[in-house]
């Protein structure tokens, strides 16, 4: 049976009708193989901009299992406008029931498989840091049809519909009497940045009509609300909701009726700092996340939250307040995120962290971490701690005196972020010899005027693909060891406003398929589009913007 998306685009009062096609049935089969027989495994559009013909889009796309086909067709509907993060999509393709539960399978893992899969044909571009993708426009097209209206009333009487709203601040709700919506997905005005005089938020009437949509499975709200109506615990059927950038200030109690409810997503909630007691009623939650960034305030969770053991992913709570107990009943937890970690709970926190094995992803804040140079908080207790075993990815967030030794220790990191860490040292020296990391992010992580050949020896970063220095003090990178950075793809240079010379060496990483300079001193401005433009030339894609 086929799914209906419509969009009720800005300024529209109708919806604007698709239909995907592709998926034969609501729920994918995922076959004990995960290769995609008969489809060529190259990538039909890289960063190089290659590309092939329609017939090869057409015929890949053919091609694809159902359970594939299903997750692509979906994909082109979260991703139609901006990109997605890939936990994000992971989270909703389990909601949708677009992945099936296998008895000893972990469903996210499954979901994220396939995720893999789609990057591997070239039907998914992961996008930036390989935190978010979209879908190709080649592949977009062929998975979204226009429909006429007469079309699509006449075919939605009883299939499931999947309703995305791009709000215009007119506070008008589309007529969707008579259709079985499943989806609902609605971006505000005001993070849309076009209210038209309105308050760009979604009134008290508006969210009603939204409760009044009994059979949701998914609910994903993208900026501000006035408040959200008890009533959306009467969405029982609800699997993900997410209100992100809402700026809410509490949660209903209702909330506890939710029992199929697996994601709960309030990042970005800036007045919210405690959960609802009856968030412990739902049993089946399996994501609850909290904060994104080090400016999003953390989250008190009520005692009991150990309760909760099916949860996967917990993010932005309160390093403090007994959690570190409530962590030993955790046993499944693979991503975890804390913040304001100070000297009071630290050395408890980090002994229960330690022995969870499961854990692939961790973040730690220091308490007032972010603040300016001057005044800012040390990370209290590191010198003890030691991370697990399996941790792929790791961010750090607060003051350091040195870096912590058992960090040259950790073989599977794939990803780290350092941020306000202050060091005098390089950081480099040992992160350098990580075998598998991909991707670094260095923001205020390094005090240093100047770097140079020091920063990568030849062969250094074997897999690094992404580079991110943040440094108010860099004023020049002297030169890059021939033979560094092998496999980087992505260098990209954000609030360096003092930095005036780039590496003598940056022109003979002939892997280097994009340049970004954000806020970009004059001189380099001069010196890039003139007698150093060999340096850069080679790189296909250059993003530069001025800072004065």
């Amino acid at each position: 049976m086929p799914y209906f998306n419509c969009t009720q685009e800005i300024g529209k009062p109708d919806l604007v009708p698709e239909e995907f096609h592709g998926s034969k049935s609501q729920a994918g089969v995922v076959p004990s193989t995960s290769t995609a027989a008969g489809i060529s495994s190259s990538r039909v559009a890289d960063n190089r901009g290659e590309s092939s013909s329609s017939e090869t889009y057409k015929s890949n796309y053919a091609k694809l299992p159902d359970y594939l086909r299903s997750c692509l067709d979906y994909s082109s509907i979260v991703s139609n406008r901006y990109p997605v993060e890939i936990g994000k999509l992971v989270r909703l393709l389990l909601a949708e029931g677009l992945i099936q539960d296998k008895p000893g399978d972990i469903m996210e893992d499954v979901a994220a498989n396939v995720v893999k899969e789609l990057i591997d044909l070239g039907m998914l571009q992961e996008v930036d840091d390989g935190t978010e993708v979209k879908v190709p426009a080649s592949y977009l097209q062929l998975s979204i049809v226009k429909l006429e209206k007469q079309d699509f009333v006449s075919k939605t009487a009883n299939s499931p519909v999947r309703l995305a709203i791009r709000d215009d601040g007119r506070d008008i709700f589309p007529n969707v009497e008579g259709r079985l919506v499943r989806s609902l997905f609605i971006i505000t005005a005001k993070r849309r940045h076009d209210s038209f005089g309105s308050t760009g938020c979604l009134s008290r009437a508006y969210m009603g009509n939204v409760c009044g949509m009994r059979f949701l499975l998914v609910l994903d709200l993208d900026g501000k609300i006035a408040y959200l109506p008890d009533e959306v615990g009467d969405l029982i059927h609800l699997r993900y909701l997410g209100l992100a950038n809402s700026d809410l200030d509490e949660l209903p109690r209702t909330l506890g009726n939710l029992q199929k409810l697996l994601t709960l997503d309030i990042r970005m909630c800036g007045n919210l700092r405690k959960l609802p007691i009856e968030v412990l009623h739902i049993q089946q939650l399996r994501h609850l996340l909290m904060s994104k960034t080090f400016d999003d305030g953390e989250i008190r969770v009520p005692e009991g939250i150990g309760k909760l053991v099916n949860l996967h992913t917990l993010s932005g709570i309160y390093g403090g307040d007994g959690i570190a107990r409530e962590l030993s009943a955790l046993t499944q937890i693979k991503d975890l995120g804390v913040k304001r970690v100070s000297e009071d709970h630290a050395s408890e926190l980090f002994a229960e962290i330690k022995k969870m094995e499961s854990l692939a992803s961790l973040s730690l804040e220091a308490e007032r971490c972010f603040l300016e140079e001057t005044n800012f908080t040390l990370f209290p207790e590191l010198d003890a701690f030691s991370p697990p075993p399996l941790l792929q990815e790791f961010y750090l967030h607060g003051g350091l005196i040195e870096i912590p030794m058992w960090l040259a220790s950790m073989e599977n990191l794939t990803r780290l972020t350092l941020s306000f860490s202050y060091l005098w040292e390089n950081p480099t020296s040992v992160l350098q010899l990580l075998p598998k990391l991909k991707h670094l992010n260095l923001w205020e992580a390094y005090r240093a005027k100047h770097i140079g050949k020091e920063f990568c020896n030849a062969g250094g970063f074997p897999a690094l693909e992404t580079l991110t220095i943040a440094s108010e003090f860099l004023v020049e990178w002297t030169e890059i060891a021939t033979g560094a950075f092998p496999s980087l793809r992505s260098l990209r240079f954000r609030c360096c406003l003092s930095l005036i010379f780039l590496p003598e060496g940056l022109q003979n990483i002939s892997t280097l398929q994009e340049l970004y300079l954000d806020s970009m001193h004059p001189d380099l401005a001069r010196r890039l589009k003139g007698e150093e433009n060999y340096k850069i030339k080679h790189i296909p894609m250059l993003k530069f913007r001025s800072a004065f």
